[in-house]
């Protein structure tokens, strides 16, 4: 039996999940037509739409700079899925399409990291997503290099670009994110001038295997969920690097 689905939907929709304000409802519409409850290895597959957001610094002073892999790994998932980048919506680059049968909006906040949620926000309450879906990916200084991490929720961990996305979701840090590992400042590197700067070679072909990576990981969040595949992939991650 086929099911057509479109969104914005009231926020009854959601009982369990927080939804944002009605404003700015127009006729743009997501739409797809599922013909299976299921996917082919028993995952129930969920029609909730998703809003997928890198953060980044728009221009082409930041392309290829580490702070800049939140914007990289939104373009490798509209090459992957053939998503065009194609619209400006609130201070926004954004692409509209699906993976799978799942709605997906991409998007890549173009008023500078420091306010990204000034896109954020607005675009969640535009196409009613809620916070379990709403998908940002960002630099993690934390993380070698390379190295993903797939998560729920959790803090700001000083990076401002989460911390204005937080601030504009209501204070709330219920939203999942996948952390894109940069690694450190050597030595006493100003932390400024090492998020700006671009990546050695070697560096360079760690984040590209990453990015490949990541799309396969986001994939198997947006049809799937956090499950004991997310499990093994964060513990694969984790020791990608240190392999005997």
């Amino acid at each position: 039996m086929l099911h057509a689905i479109s969104v914005p939907k009231p926020c009854i929709l959601y009982p369990r999940s927080r939804c944002f304000g009605q404003r700015n409802r127009g006729s743009t519409r997501l739409s797809v037509r599922a013909s299976l409850p299921e996917t082919n290895d028993g995952f129930e597959v969920e029609y909730t739409p998703w809003l997928v957001v890198g953060l980044g610094n728009p221009g082409n002073k930041y392309h290829g700079t580490r702070h800049n892999v939140g914007f990289e790994m939104i373009d490798q998932i509209s090459r992957a899925e053939g998503i065009a980048l194609n619209t400006i919506q609130s201070k926004a680059l954004v692409g509209i399409g699906a993976i799978g049968e799942v709605p997906i909006v991409l998007a890549k906040p173009q008023a500078y990291m420091n306010f990204s949620g000034e896109s954020v926000g607005p675009l969640a309450a535009y196409y009613q997503v809620p916070l379990r879906h709403i998908l940002l990916i960002y630099d993690e200084m934390s993380l070698p290099n390379g190295i993903l991490r797939l998560q729920p929720k959790g803090g700001h961990g000083h990076h401002n670009g989460v911390k204005s996305v937080m601030g504009h979701l209501d204070g709330s840090r219920e939203f999942p994110r996948l952390c894109i590992g940069i690694g450190n400042p050597p030595g006493t590197m100003d932390m400024k001038a090492f998020l700006l700067q671009k990546f050695s070679p070697v560096e360079r072909n760690q984040i590209d295997e990453a990015l490949e990576e990541g799309v396969e990981a986001v994939r198997s969040v947006v049809l799937r969920g956090f499950n004991h595949q997310i499990t093994r992939f964060n513990l694969g991650q984790k020791y990608k690097f240190h392999k005997v």
